[in-house]
């Protein structure tokens, strides 16, 4: 295959490549299979007509762009891997000439990984990371514990809302007078100060009573996802049917067993509550310093990066925010009516991690190639039984799912790279 590669300005270039006439062939060949299940023919039944008439009939240039859809993936793959290129968007590709009798040419603008200019990353200087556990936060962690145990009890009829009650409300939201679409519910149960609602919505139910009518002047965000609501003012009427208060009981022996079925007293459970606090305080400080020192080796890099890479960084992002909420029993629509969140502005704001988490990526990247980092045989295989272990799968089927284990090498290169920045940080 005749291939070139012309690097323009930026992350960007040309690549232009040839099909040779062998893969042509093959290609109208596919491409005529494909088309004539749909040709009606007079004398031939459909999808019957020989290759000869088809020809003769349409001729064979009416086979060109189905031959070229057909093989375009694979050849360009190829130009790719011949051209020794890592592109990180889809390209712009154009036909150059498509001939009879001749290789076809075509050329594809194309977007690829950036070069990193890689600054300071050895014996890098970072804080000395605080990973002793102190007895308040033993204690502020047996208190949450205790008053996850709270029973929510209703209230007196005179007893006012407070931040922490949960009240049962019906509301209507109203704009210039006239009810708007979503902005009711009956018997809506919402905890005071959670910020579910809109901003001003929560803080005005504090002191009302049950049984008690309320107007609530509220103000939607300038990014509510609905046009016709945002940055507006509205009422929302609001009625309570009940206020419920927590009720947190003592932290006895018999809560403990309540808490943790694996313990029996208030000493038991503070034990284990001290050990899972400790092991993960040092694991927050292992964590600290590993982000410490990431974060100094990319300040000390140079990488000009694709927005494309970014854009799909995000949409990642997104993607798994939505399965957080999915999991939460929210959907993401719901989630940006009570937020006053639109879809357009969170992937604004992904858009910011997104770059920190490529641009980090491809330091570390950069970083193992610099110091010749490759994962041995062992390692892959120790990682493949460990997704074998987690997933409880066999190993055979994982290394199926995995293909050619490209991606888990780089998992690896890239921890390994991540491991020589720690072992030779310095802790001031």
């Amino acid at each position: 295959m005749s291939v070139n590669w012309e690097k323009k300005e930026g992350n960007i270039g040309t690549l232009t490549f040839e099909i040779s006439q062998e893969e042509i062939k093959t290609g109208l060949d596919r491409a005529f299979q494909k088309v004539r299940k749909t040709i009606n023919v007079p004398g031939f039944r459909k999808g019957k007509v020989s290759r000869q008439i088809f020809n003769q009939r349409f001729g064979e240039e009416a086979l060109y762009q189905d031959a070229l859809d057909i093989m375009l993936p694979e050849v360009y793959s190829k130009a790719v891997e011949e051209a020794g290129i890592e592109p990180v968007d889809t390209p712009q590709v154009n036909v150059e000439s498509m001939e009879k009798d001749e290789n076809w040419k075509l050329s594809a603008e194309v977007t690829v990984k950036p070069e990193v200019k890689l600054g300071e990353y050895k014996g890098l200087e970072v804080a000395k990371q605080d990973a002793e556990l102190k007895d308040a936060e033993v204690e502020a962690e047996l208190k949450t514990l205790q008053e996850r145990q709270a029973d929510l009890v209703v209230k007196d009829e005179d007893q006012a809302a407070e931040s922490g009650d949960t009240v049962v409300i019906d509301f209507e939201g109203l704009k210039d007078g006239v009810a708007f679409e979503g902005g009711q519910a009956e018997n809506f149960s919402l905890e005071l100060g959670s910020g579910q609602f809109i901003p001003g919505f929560e803080e005005q139910l504090v002191g009302i009573k049950t049984g008690e009518e309320k107007e609530l002047n509220v103000t939607f965000p300038e990014e509510y996802h609905a046009e016709d609501l945002a940055g507006k003012p509205v009422v929302f009427k609001v009625k309570v049917h009940e206020i419920k208060t927590k009720e947190v009981p003592e932290l006895d022996d018999e809560l403990a067993k309540d808490i943790d079925s694996e313990v029996e007293t208030v000493a038991e459970l503070k034990e284990k509550v001290t050990k899972r606090l400790k092991d993960a305080k040092e694991e927050a400080a292992v964590q600290g310093k590993k982000d410490e020192v990431i974060a100094k080796a990319v300040e000390n890099a140079e990488v000009d990066i694709p927005h494309a890479m970014i854009h799909h960084e995000a949409d990642h992002l997104m993607n798994h925010f939505a399965q957080d909420l999915e999991a939460q029993g929210l959907t993401p629509d719901l989630y940006y009516q009570f937020t006053g969140q639109t879809e357009e502005a969170m992937h604004e704001q992904m858009e910011k991690d997104a770059e920190k988490r490529v641009k980090m990526n491809l330091v570390l990247e950069a970083i193992a190639k610099a110091e010749k980092i490759e994962p041995s045989e062992k390692e892959v295989d120790d990682e493949v039984t460990t997704l074998a272990e987690k997933y409880n799968m066999e190993k055979s089927a994982v290394l199926k799912a995995l293909g050619n284990l490209s991606e888990l090498k780089e998992d690896i290169k890239i921890r390994k790279a991540t491991d020589l920045l720690v072992d030779q940080a310095v802790e001031k």
